[in-house]
């Protein structure tokens, strides 16, 4: 971040860190088990002289590089940066270059190529009320050479990144450039560990010292007392570590004075109250430390520094060929030659003028005279112009100090209409929009009145014209406004994240931010220097904004990793093995909400493939009427197994005109419909419904040219048991009369057709139920047809005797209903151990088993 561009409310916005960062090693036949690295602070180093790292074996670490990488925590994301490693850092296999890489749960993170973890993101324990950890301290960095003029530093927020292009420093170049020019872009930093201070040097080209001593690739922890420098004997500063403040700042900014540049004043101290990101300091730019001036004397120079420094003050004579008396030397010698030059230059113009009115031409003095006439009138103009084109930024320069911004707002509209490039106007009607109506804005925000918020930001917009930079404001408060919005509709940021609702709204946001973090950063410290009352609601957006990137990190980066689960097992025809994977996601992770309804589309899902499997078509062709799924992995995949396996809309729409036309006894059109549907894999079970529906046809015909004869009672009952009291209604309504007067020979069927399915039933289990061995056979074996038949025989049995005692309403012994179950669940227990074989069977002798075991009308209900 470039130098007083600090965020903003930065310190209100500060949130704990949540979770800890787990790396387990990948387990390898060709690397020995290491244990897991927990990561609890911040900033984590990487390299072979780095704990734990620096305990492993050295074949293991021989591909590491002393300064390999940092993984570190911010806005609640982690990322890992590669410090120029010889053998480099991977993320998943992508190598990680000069830009920090974000790591999110379930990453593969390799260095070196030999070291491999696998990264995790655990929920960190609360931290008990009145057990906080120790306030962080602040440093005051006391200069240590009275000669130089430089001003001390406190730093009240870390990580602090030591830097030529930070006004700290910066601001001495035009005394001191090659002193400054010493220290590089990103030379080091000072960061807490716990609460205790460190400073590394990140391969700055002239170093940093502390006590003397040049810092290697190793972090150091500083002290009271110790002297630390960089790049030199002329930043030399004493550490004196302050007690914090029990009042932290309300607006968090780098407080710079430019009167330092020009007088010194010990009483002057630079303030750096917000904190550099980490991003900044470890994104490597290798061509920007070419513009460093190498410092040969530097380790020299600064050893003399620690020693002068121990006894109260460095002296300013480092020796002959200190860089402290080349500089000053320097500047001394640059002065002279410029006191001298002005008067030559004055000389030589005298002497030019002189020699025009020496040699008596007038004419030469008349042009002289009519270019210096012109001269002066260019002047006059151009310092018209000047005044004039300055009038609109006074006048709006003076209504916004005396605090008339809605005229202010008028006035900028008015000039920027003919002159929108010009920024310094730009940048004034943006002050004086903010100004004039962000209050309003702030107040429906504090309210949660969203849609009015969206309402003034329009306002605020319309009243952009002509001004992309108010745009581009009014567009950051926009995005603040949706973020507030949406952590209000869930409840606040510490409730449940609803699956398949929030992850969209997360990304997005997110997404919106990380395009630019800066520069959105940049532009909200820009409305908070304006409008001071937004110090605190940007506070509550970047602690929302961390909240959702660590939500972000843990459970969207779950529910991604669950999808993927479901759609793995989903495409192998295996939804029974969701079920655990459910509970063990609702254990791991408490404020995942959904899972219910996961868990009924589940249901739904898993009892429609089944009757799609086992060819169960009247049963399929009701679930797929009924089928509703909430949740995006099984809206999915039930659009493609619709697509592949399930019966076309032609033939549904054909099947539903020919159970209507069944239902309302028209038994001609329903056959006729049945054998003019389209060829489809569908075909031979739609062939089987078409011979069950005409015997029932065929039968029922008989019936009624032989009413009153011989065995009709009998023949009646046997065709009444075949009937389903809900497809065939008619049949069962035409004929209900005849039954009535049969009413105890009805129950006497019934009862005879359960006491058969038993002994049926029993003599299946006396014989054994069919194997697995009996299922893979490459044939149909006698075994297996005679338990096939048994099991099926016994299905219709009990079937048609339960129809007979619902249909006349009558009771019934409740053994009779747990034999039909039990036998029904058998019954579609081996349908569906056949059905899981068929990537092993040949479709035709799957089909041939299926059709002996039986279990749907649809497909093997005999002949009444």
């Amino acid at each position: 971040m470039a130098a007083g561009e600090a965020p903003i409310a930065e310190m209100r916005a500060a949130v704990h860190t949540a979770f800890d960062v787990v790396l387990s090693p990948v387990a390898s036949a060709q690397r020995p088990t290491f244990d897991a690295i927990r990561i609890v602070d911040n900033l984590f180093a990487v390299g072979r002289s780095e704990a734990p790292f620096n305990d492993y074996p050295a074949q293991w670490t021989a591909s590491l590089s002393r300064r390999h990488a940092r993984i570190f925590t911010e806005h609640g994301a982690v990322y890992v940066a590669d410090l120029g490693s010889k053998n480099g850092t991977t993320i998943n296999g992508v190598a990680v270059r000069q830009t920090p890489a974000r790591v999110r749960a379930g990453d593969e993170l390799c260095f070196g190529g030999e070291l491999c973890y696998r990264v995790g993101v655990e929920p960190r324990a609360r931290i008990v009320a009145g057990a906080a950890a120790s306030p962080a301290p602040h440093l005051l960095l006391v200069p240590q050479r009275d000669d130089l003029g430089l001003q001390p530093v406190e730093v009240q927020a870390f990580p602090f990144l030591v830097s030529k292009a930070d006004d700290v420093f910066s601001r001495y170049k035009e005394r001191y450039p090659h002193q400054v020019n010493y220290i590089s872009r990103r030379h080091a930093h000072l960061f807490l560990k716990g609460s205790e201070l460190f400073v590394e040097d990140l391969g700055s080209t002239n170093g940093t010292f502390v006590n003397g001593k040049r810092l290697d690739e190793s972090a150091l922890p500083l002290g009271e007392g110790d002297v630390v420098a960089f790049g030199g004997d002329h930043f030399v500063y004493r550490v004196s570590l302050q007690k914090q403040p029990e009042v932290e700042p309300t607006v968090t900014q780098l407080s710079l004075n430019p009167a330092a540049d020009s007088a010194v004043d010990l009483d002057k101290t630079t303030f750096v109250g917000a904190a550099h990101s980490f991003l900044d300091i470890f994104c490597v730019d290798p061509a920007l430390q070419r513009e460093d001036e190498t410092n040969e004397a530097a380790q020299t120079a600064c050893a003399q520094a620690r020693r002068d420094g121990s006894s109260g003050a460095v002296n300013g004579a480092p020796g002959a060929n200190g860089a402290g008396n080349d500089s000053g030397a320097n500047a001394k010698s640059t002065a002279k030659n410029a006191a001298r030059s002005k008067p030559r230059r004055w000389r030589l113009l005298a002497g030019e003028l002189g020699k025009a009115f020496a040699d008596g031409e007038r004419a030469n003095v008349r042009r002289i005279a009519a270019w210096g006439g012109a001269g002066v009138a260019v002047l006059m103009a151009l310092g018209v112009a000047l005044y004039l084109h300055g009038s609109s930024e006074r006048e709006l320069k003076n209504l916004l100090a005396s605090g008339d911004y809605t005229s202010a707002v008028t006035v900028a509209q008015d000039y920027l209409a003919n002159h929108p490039a010009d920024a310094k106007i730009s940048a004034l009607a943006s002050e004086a929009l903010l100004k004039a109506k962000l209050p309003d804005w702030l107040n429906a925000l504090e309210k949660a009145q969203f849609d009015q918020a969206d309402v003034l930001l329009k306002d605020m917009k319309s009243s952009s014209a002509n001004n992309a930079d108010a745009v581009s404001l009014v567009g950051e408060l926009q995005w603040a406004g949706d973020l507030e919005r949406f952590v209000a509709a869930r409840g606040g940021v510490d409730a449940p994240i609803r699956m398949y609702a929030d992850e969209s709204t997360i990304n997005n946001l997110l997404r919106r931010w990380d395009d630019d973090a800066r520069s959105h950063q940049r532009a909200l410290d820009r409305i908070a220097s304006y409008v001071p009352a937004f110090v605190e609601p940007y506070a509550q957006v970047l602690s929302h904004l961390r909240k959702l990137e660590s939500d972000d990190s843990v459970y969207v980066a779950a529910i991604e990793r669950l999808n993927g689960v479901i759609r793995t097992e989903l495409a192998r025809d295996k939804p029974d093995a969701l079920p655990p994977v459910l509970d063990d996601y609702a254990q791991r992770y408490p404020r995942l909400a959904g899972l219910d309804r996961v868990r009924d589309d589940l249901r739904q899902y898993t009892a429609l493939l089944n009757a799609a499997l086992s060819r169960q078509l009247t049963s399929l062709l009701a679930m797929m009427e009924a089928a509703h799924f909430s949740t995006l992995p099984f809206q999915a995949q039930f659009q493609q197994l619709a697509a592949t396996r399930l019966p076309s809309p032609e033939i549904v729409q054909r099947q539903n005109s020919v159970d209507a036309a069944w239902q309302r006894g028209d038994a001609q059109q329903a056959l006729a419909g049945l054998q003019s549907m389209p060829a489809s894999p569908w075909s031979d079970v739609l062939a089987v419904e078409a011979a069950h529906k005409k015997a029932l046809f065929d039968q029922y015909t008989d019936l009624r040219k032989t009413r009153g004869g011989k065995d009709y009672d009998q023949r009646l009952l046997s065709f009444y048991a075949s009937l389903d009291p809900k497809t065939d209604a008619w049949f069962v309504q035409s004929i209900q009369q005849d039954v009535a007067a049969l009413h105890d020979k009805a129950l006497a069927r019934a009862q005879d057709l359960l006491l058969r399915a038993q002994s049926l039933w029993q003599e299946y289990r006396a014989s054994g139920p069919i194997g697995g061995t009996e299922r893979l056979e490459a044939g149909i074996s006698p075994g297996f047809r005679n338990e096939a038949r048994l099991l099926s025989d016994a299905q219709t049995a009990a079937q048609q005797g339960m129809r007979i005692y619902t249909q006349l309403k009558a009771d019934h012994p409740a053994d009779f209903d747990r034999l039909l179950a039990d036998i029904e669940a058998e019954a579609s227990l081996q349908r569906r151990s056949l059905t899981e074989l068929r990537m092993v069977l040949d479709p035709g002798l799957l089909k041939a088993k299926l059709s002996l075991i039986g279990g749907d009308q649809s497909e093997t209900r005999p002949a009444p």
